[in-house]
């Protein structure tokens, strides 16, 4: 099958926009699906905006935030996000919510926007 759009669920985590402050998303169900994958599109950095980026996971969506170990995620994040950079990252953990947290560490801003891609659905089409 060369479908995949019928086999991924799509959730923007952050909106595109210039973040001054540290940013934690809303939490992102993932049930109905077995994976997930982290898009973090980044533009400009304004006075060396150092921001970093990581994956929590909890139970119930509310409570028992932890970050993510390395252990369940495919690839990893980097030290700092860079200017004009795409990172992927994916999540093989069990957890059933997730959410991205970006912190600013120092500098001024950064212009970013996060997408979750849910894979391996357990019915498809995903509409």
């Amino acid at each position: 099958m060369r479908d995949q759009a019928s086999n991924i669920g799509v959730v923007q985590a952050v909106a595109a926009a210039v973040l001054s402050a540290t940013n934690t998303a809303d939490p992102i169900d993932l049930i109905g699906f077995n994976a997930a994958t982290v898009v973090i599109n980044t533009g400009a950095i304004v006075s060396s905006g150092d921001f970093t980026a990581k994956l929590q996971e909890s139970e119930d969506g509310s409570t028992g935030w932890t970050d993510v170990a390395a252990a369940h995620l495919s690839g990893s994040f980097p030290a700092s996000l860079e200017a004009n950079a795409t990172v992927k990252v994916g999540y093989i953990g069990y957890r059933r919510y997730i959410r991205t947290v970006l912190t600013k560490n120092s500098g001024t801003s950064i212009a970013v926007g996060v997408t979750i891609v849910k894979g391996h659905p357990a019915d498809a089409p995903v509409t």
